[in-house]
């Protein structure tokens, strides 16, 4: 008997891969895992996190990264133990560099006086060096050579195996000089002239001091990584772990995980409301800056929506649990910025294909330069040096940092300007638009109706008004919401003979009179004279007249019209200033369109647009050569969203629209956009100069070590220097602040 076992589900999970230290160890790592049938996986350096997808459970994917030589695990449910391992490698590293610290400046002391001055040397001076040096380069200097050792079991190589090979290198020959006599020649440090014979067992100070100064490279990349990953774990910070439960109409402090949709909490004046809900009981204001970037606080009262991780400032209010856990919004926000740094940029890619190659590049590139040199008849001291300076100095540290600090931080600058980006690709893409497509109903406007002008004629104005609002009072369209905004349910009851004309109007009849509210097509009568100019007047500006009959008589026209938002021209002039061609793309009639259109001043207009043409009027925009962003909230803007070259969508918008999209706009106020486009071009600047310093200092500076103008000493620290540059210049980013 024969069993066949069932195919095994697709799963996308995340692990945490430790040891690590490079670009060219997340590669590895990387391809190790998509070699697994049906598996795609990403690897992010800069996070140390791997998103895989496919048939296979967590515990294979572990499995395959330990058989490439590193370690994994699933992420720590608990966010404080997630950071604790964070801050374990920084300590680790702190406690490494301060004892090579303590042991090295006096080392390189007295390395140095003892070569320069003979007198002072005592017997087995050399030893006593190579004893001091002993600690640093084999304790302190461990990292790097268990990561070269894993790399060897393996047949790989990685910027580890040069610092390793550097480090052992110079201890070593310095144990050789040391063994079989020291040179009888003068001249190790060329810097102070000729030194006496026997200097050439000093180079175990250089040993120690390269350890030193790529140990304090390390420790400072690894602290500011952590102080940049703290962006995103901000949002986390925000959740409460304990809310004021209503139960039986008292209040208990429980745990958060306690709570259930429907239940109702109490929050008081600076406490942070713990999920999302609506407001059963009370007013105040709330602090929203956190979750949408608004500065102004909201005003909430009974009826309101409130999200979790928002500050109640003032007064006390009672709220029913709508979503909680991981359904709320401030859950999603902190889930897809997370999931944000495993999206990998273009530039990203390339890099580490880049670094992929370089290690064993350079190691060909210093064993022929030892080659050469011996060759052409230098001392050995001296080619060794070189050698060693290309292992040391050719470090691709700051290479492979170059993009993912940057964009780690970009994105969790967003999440705190109210940009929820999905992706560093997402960051990446924005950086390069063109164009911005705009929708016009729910994006550029409120997508609700509001009364704008009314003409009447034989009648008292304010009694039309009322005989109006109540009948439109009984349907819900939006139009009849715009007209029933002042009706009370006392006046609604007036109402007899109600009914709802589908796509014309709505009739009632109100102490026996028969009020007929609908289109020119339903209100078939002559339009008098008085009332004509405001009728054309609506249609050219692209409003939606509403013409009113009593009994048989036309009495009035209602002009009602989609609200721009406030903040829409000024966003749009915000885009245009940064040179971006701005397109107004709406399936309203053209005279609509153009009216909002000429109010915001964009470019261009395209209206009567049907929702499945609007996808393909994106691919007409990029077949110009456009890099198109299309900024939509609808289902009808999905589509569209997922065709332009970056998709924006509002978080007001629907769901579908929102996974459409590759930024949502948490913000309300529409300068979010432009914010986002600011956002992107200081992003992408920021990893132009770090791939400028980065490739400039390896291309300048290998040559250089090859040709022996560099000691190993000064390698080391100019590789440890270069990689901090890298990422204290990425973290300058989370002090962006948009022009504006």
């Amino acid at each position: 008997m024969t069993t066949t076992q069932a195919p095994a589900q697709i799963e996308t999970f995340e692990l945490d891969v430790d040891g690590m230290t490079c670009a060219a160890c997340a590669a590895r790592v990387e391809k190790k895992l998509n070699k697994l049938d049906g598996v795609r996986a990403t690897v992010n350096y800069a996070t140390e996190r791997a998103v895989v997808t496919g048939p296979i459970t967590p515990g294979e994917a572990i499995g395959a990264v330990r058989k490439a030589g590193y370690d994994a695990a699933e992420p720590a449910t608990d966010e404080s133990e997630s950071g604790r391992v964070g801050k374990d490698r920084v300590g680790m590293l702190k406690r490494r560099l301060v004892i090579a610290a303590v042991l090295t400046v006096p080392l390189a002391d007295l390395a140095i006086v003892l070569a320069l001055a003979p007198a002072l040397r005592f017997p087995y001076w050399e030893w006593a060096l190579l004893i001091g040096a002993a600690p640093v380069v084999f304790w302190c200097a461990w990292p790097f050579h268990k990561a070269a050792l894993r790399n060897l079991r393996h047949g790989t190589t990685s910027m580890d195996t040069l610092v390793s090979l550097g480090v052992l290198a110079a201890y070593l020959w310095s144990l050789i000089s040391v063994v079989l006599g020291s040179s009888n020649s003068p001249g190790y440090w060329l810097i102070y002239g000729d030194t006496p014979p026997g200097a050439d067992a000093i180079y175990v100070e250089v040993a120690a001091a390269v350890t030193t100064f790529l140990l304090a490279g390390r420790y400072f990349e690894a602290k500011s990584r952590q102080s940049a990953q703290a962006v995103l774990g901000a949002l986390n910070a925000l959740a409460p772990t304990e809310v004021r439960k209503l139960v039986d109409g008292v209040e208990r402090l429980v745990p958060i995980a306690e709570l259930r949709p429907g239940d109702e909490f109490v929050v008081r004046a600076g406490e942070r409301i713990a999920a999302d809900g609506t407001v059963a009981a009370g007013a105040s204001s709330v602090d929203t800056s956190a979750m949408t970037g608004e500065p102004v606080p909201a005003e909430v009262t009974e009826g309101t929506t409130v999200l979790g991780g928002t500050v109640n400032i003032t007064g006390r209010l009672v709220v029913r649990t709508d979503r909680v856990g991981a359904h709320t919004q401030l859950a999603q926000m902190a889930a897809l910025a997370d999931q944000a740094q495993a999206r990998k940029a273009r530039v990203q890619r390339l890099v580490d294909r880049v670094v992929g190659y370089f290690v064993p590049v350079v190691l060909v590139i210093s064993a022929g330069t030892l080659a050469v040199w011996l060759a052409t008849g230098h001392a050995p001291r001296d080619s060794f040096s070189a050698a060693i300076s290309v292992l040391i100095i050719a470090c691709p540290c700051a290479l492979g940092l170059a993009t993912p600090t940057a964009l780690m931080v970009g994105v969790g600058r967003g999440a705190q300007l109210g940009l929820l980006i999905k992706g560093q690709d997402a960051l990446e893409a924005s950086g390069r638009i063109d164009t911005v497509v705009l929708d016009k109903t729910g994006t550029l406007t409120t997508g609700e109706m509001v009364l704008t002008d009314v003409a009447v004629t034989g009648h008292p104005e304010k009694i039309v008004r009322r005989l109006v609002g109540m009948v439109e009072s009984h349907t819900e369209h939006p139009i009849a919401r715009a007209l029933a905004a002042d009706i009370t349910p006392e006046q609604a009851a007036a109402v007899t003979d109600f009914e709802v004309l589908p796509g014309l109007g709505a009739a009632g009849t109100i102490e026996g009179r028969r009020i007929v509210i609908g289109n020119t097509t339903l209100i078939d009568a002559a339009i008098p004279e008085a009332l004509a100019p405001t009728l054309e007047r609506s249609r050219q500006e692209g409003s939606t007249p509403v013409v009113v009959r009593i009994d048989d008589e036309v009495v009035a026209v209602f002009v009602v019209a989609d609200q721009i938002k406030d903040s829409a021209a000024d966003s749009v002039a915000r885009l245009r200033k940064l040179g971006l061609h701005t397109v107004l793309l709406t399936g309203d009639h053209a005279a609509a369109a153009r009216t909002v259109g000429d109010r915001l001043g964009v470019d261009q207009v395209i209206a009567e647009v049907l929702p499945s043409e609007k996808a393909a009027r994106i691919e007409l925009l990029q077949a110009e050569g456009r890099s198109v962003a299309m900024v939509g909230d609808g289902i009808n803007d999905a589509a569209a969203l997922a065709t332009a070259n970056l998709g924006m969508a509002l978080v007001s918008g629907t769901e579908i629209a929102m996974r459409s999209a590759d930024i949502i706009l948490v913000r309300r106020n529409l300068g979010v956009i432009p914010d986002a486009i600011e956002l992107s071009r200081a992003t992408l600047r920021t990893i132009r100069g770090n791939l400028v310093w980065a490739f400039g200092y390896n291309i300048a500076a290998i040559p250089l070590a090859a040709l022996g103008l560099l000691n190993p000493l000064i390698a080391g620290l100019a590789m440890s220097l270069s990689s901090v540059f890298v990422v204290t210049n990425s973290v300058r980013l989370r002090s962006f602040k948009p022009r504006h």
